[in-house]
């Protein structure tokens, strides 16, 4: 599991996006320019939830999220996006 040295404040939350395909399922490759933003990732860090609204979503679990959610942002290298907790649509079970 990830570890970042990153707290999110109230009801954010930070995400791993999944990787993005590399390939269709018919073996075109896709450059770069025409790769879509993945919508999947992995929670890596929560914060502390609002005193009446606490949060739902915990470390380690899938999540879907919506494809212009939170704010992308570079730690130690790696790419996560951040974002309130109603910016996830669903957990992947």
């Amino acid at each position: 599991m990830n570890h970042i040295k990153l707290q999110p404040l109230a009801d954010r939350v930070i995400v791993a996006p999944a990787v993005s395909e590399e390939k269709t399922t018919g073996g075109i490759i896709i450059p770069d320019t025409a790769k879509e933003k993945p919508q999947k990732g992995t929670v890596v860090a929560v914060g502390s939830g609002k005193k009446e609204e606490p949060l739902t979503v915990k470390v380690g679990d899938q999540v879907l999220y919506g494809k212009y959610s939170g704010t992308e942002t570079t730690i130690e290298g790696k790419e996560y996006m951040i974002m309130r907790e109603s910016d996830i649509y669903a957990i992947v079970q």
